[in-house]
């Protein structure tokens, strides 16, 4: 669905993309990921042909990037930066005019595209509305509401969920999930972890331009071999399991060298109370962290500045 090869774009001096290889099954959730500047957007935008790469190549749903796009971009919906809208027209007339842009678009229909559309992303009852009246999450549902227009084969979106409030955040996953399960391959970009971590089943993760990281989100957070028990008979449980605690926090007990199971059956043999018990696993936002480094937008003080 996207593939690239080396791909790289420089400004200047300035190296934004380093040979980056992505790969996009059809059929994935895929996240791509990386702190502020690593070159997410920029990748964004080459793969859409709104600019062009210094080098390398990509492919997107089987056409070359940029010259075959023509025939791939009636099947892709994006949105890239931000909404777009005219401020004084409605939700809906802003609709009809982006869907009358498109080559192929019947106009019959496109009265029942634009109200899909907008019952897709919860503004049914704001279509009339002028987009400059909008809140932030609305003009995001908007922007949504046009990637949406031509049912697309492939999804595209950068920070989908900007502005909407956790109900909304988790009306948008719901639609993107019941969309991918009938056919619709995502490609989403995004800083918030949690919700990738819900929404992906495959990410890739940027670094300073640089591609670290490429893999299914299950492999990522494999077991790591511990188990986590939280018991209120900490220092008898301490003292029963002989050295395998590697970690103490209050209740909490981190164990190695017993499955989740044998350690239940060992604490309850000897008459230790069990609360809860999970293998451990790591959290995306620990497996981004691992591979990013200190990739950060803070300036502290250099201690030379007045």
């Amino acid at each position: 669905m996207i593939v690239t090869q080396g791909l790289t774009k420089r400004f200047g001096s300035v190296l934004a993309v380093d040979g980056i290889d992505l790969q996009v099954h059809p059929g994935d959730r895929y996240g791509f990921l990386g702190p502020n500047g690593s070159g997410k957007t920029t990748t964004v935008r080459m793969l859409l042909g709104l600019i062009f790469a210094t080098s390398g190549s990509a492919e997107v749903m089987d056409q070359p990037v940029p010259h075959g796009l023509k025939h791939a971009l009636p099947q892709i919906g994006a949105l890239i930066e931000g909404p777009a809208a005219y401020p004084h027209l409605s939700g809906r007339t802003n609709l009809t005019l982006i869907d009358a842009s498109g080559a192929g678009t019947s106009r019959r229909t496109r009265r029942a595209r634009v109200d899909a559309a907008l019952e897709q992303v919860g503004l049914a009852g704001a279509g009339r509305k002028p987009a400059k009246a909008y809140s932030l999450g609305m003009r995001q549902r908007l922007g949504l509401a046009a990637a949406l227009l031509r049912q697309p084969q492939l999804l595209v979106l950068d920070e989908p969920t900007n502005g909407l409030d956790p109900q909304g955040i988790r009306e948008i996953r719901d639609l993107l999930l019941a969309m991918n399960a009938a056919g619709t391959t995502l490609f989403v970009s995004s800083h918030l972890l949690a919700e990738v971590e819900q929404l992906c089943t495959r990410v890739g993760v940027l670094d300073r331009g640089r591609l670290v990281l490429q893999d299914d989100l299950a492999t990522l957070r494999a077991p790591t071999g511990r188990v986590i028990v939280h018991t209120p008979d900490v220092a008898a449980a301490v003292g029963l399991l002989d050295g395998r605690v590697q970690e103490r926090d209050g209740t909490r007990l981190v164990v190695r060298g017993l499955s989740a199971e044998d350690l239940v059956t060992l604490l309850v043999r000897d008459g230790l109370r069990v609360q809860e018990v999970m293998a451990e696993r790591p959290t995306l936002e620990e497996v981004v962290l691992a591979v990013t480094g200190a990739g950060s937008d803070r300036i502290d003080s250099s201690g030379d500045e007045r």
